[in-house]
């Protein structure tokens, strides 16, 4: 869609941004140390237990503390300084997975094998620490960046996501055959660290007075309105959520790697890593030519595409052809990303962005945990196969029914679109 494309004058514009460089290697290696633990995570209780739905339990185990504290992380990140609490959150993050190695040391393995309750707990006391990270995140990056370049900070932000999310589980899933747990989740501890450290650069950014004032409930509510009253937030985040809820494969890929494809840990890490890849080469591309008309269009268009690769993985059996779908998956979800980032960038207003990041946790930042408790649920019921195919099909269902049902989404053009009321 040519006219659907108009190049930046400055492909690297947020990286001219001081605050930026500083907020981007804090993406990047805090997200590398939360991809290196999933890899660890997922593997480790793989090889403890051979169960698919105890598998599918940690999505739920990190999913819903993160649900819990969503909305009161939002109208937090609303009222206090975002740096400090990524600060305090990725500390936090620092010390659970540290009690991860901890627990992982040869020494403990028959214990760890009979008390698998402690991984799950250290998970989800992560779960609630990361239901923190969105909403500040998201409102930090629109304080540090001017406006005009809300599209272009935005595509980097993806950008930084997916490197991470091939670096990392490469990394893991390498690290995690060759050293094992401990130290693998030793890996992860020294990524957030230097995640950690980068923030500090960062000034500290105002809070808008008059939000202090009100109260918790008031302040949740006002959130909560103002997504349901977009057509087209409300519709973004719906499509991104069924999506991801019925069209991910994520915990079942140590099923492929081992008993599919047989690859093991180091297929699983590059299993885990081409989605990303995709995302990134796909990220790369919008940067120097972002998607501006016609994005409602091409939003829907991608969601298709993404199930129908993740139907074309499901019945792979080629290690080569499973990772070209993923790598397919991930570039489709690329375009997505960046629609919807720059539109809610672009849509709310500063002293909203908190609650509405939060909200958007809860549509889609969490479904991905969850969708990997409902990957273990099905392939549980239905086998392995059977589960990721249902998954990719229900995909294209859910963009056919967002495209009837949020009209105004299907005619979205970030050129024009404003902050709405």
């Amino acid at each position: 869609m040519p006219d659907a494309i108009t190049p930046p004058t400055d492909a690297y514009a947020a990286f001219r941004l001081p605050a930026y460089r500083a907020f981007w290697l804090y993406r990047l290696f805090g997200s590398s140390a939360i991809q290196i633990q999933s890899v660890a995570v997922g593997w480790q209780i793989y090889q403890l237990t051979h169960d698919p739905l105890k598998m599918g339990l940690i999505g739920l185990a990190e999913a819903v503390p993160a649900l819990g504290v969503s909305l009161f992380a939002g109208h937090v990140a609303d009222v206090m300084s975002r740096r400090t609490i990524l600060l305090m959150s990725n500390g936090l993050l620092l010390l659970a997975t540290a009690a991860l190695a901890a627990a992982s040391l040869p020494m403990f393995h028959d214990f760890l094998l009979t008390h698998l309750w402690i991984i799950y707990a250290v998970i989800f006391f992560t779960g609630l620490c990361r239901g923190f990270l969105s909403p500040a995140h998201f409102g930090l990056l629109g304080q540090i960046v001017p406006p005009e370049l809300y599209g272009n900070a935005s595509v980097w932000n993806a950008n930084v996501w997916q490197a991470a999310c091939i670096g990392g589980p490469a990394a893991g899933g390498i690290c995690f055959a060759y050293f094992g747990a401990a130290v693998t989740y030793g890996l992860s501890v020294l990524a957030l660290l230097i995640g950690w450290v980068s923030l500090l650069p960062i000034p500290v950014q105002p809070v808008t007075p008059q939000r202090t004032e009100q109260s918790v409930v008031a302040s949740i509510h006002e959130g909560l309105r103002f997504v349901f009253r977009s057509q087209v937030i409300l519709g973004a985040m719906t499509l991104d959520l069924f999506a991801v809820l019925f069209g991910g494969a994520v915990a079942l890929l140590p099923i492929y790697s081992d008993q599919i494809l047989h690859t093991g840990a180091i297929g699983l890490g590059f299993l885990r890593a081409a989605p990303a890849a995709g995302s990134a080469v796909v990220g790369v591309y919008l940067s120097y030519y972002p998607i501006t008309r016609r994005a409602g269009p091409a939003l829907l268009w991608n969601v298709v595409g993404f199930g129908v690769s993740m139907i074309l993985f499901g019945i792979s059996t080629n290690f080569w052809l499973s990772m070209f779908c993923l790598f397919l998956s991930g570039g489709f979800d690329a375009v997505s990303v960046f629609v919807r980032w720059t539109m809610f960038q672009i849509v709310t207003p500063d002293h909203m962005k908190g609650r509405v990041a939060a909200v958007s946790s809860i549509f889609v930042g969490s479904s991905n945990e969850i969708g990997e408790f409902e990957s273990g649920v099905m392939a549980k019921l239905m086998g392995t196969v059977p589960s990721v195919v249902f998954g990719g099909c229900m995909t294209l269902v859910v963009a056919a029914a967002t495209a009837l049902l949020a009209p105004k989404l299907g005619k979205l053009d970030l050129s024009t679109v404003k902050h709405e009321p």
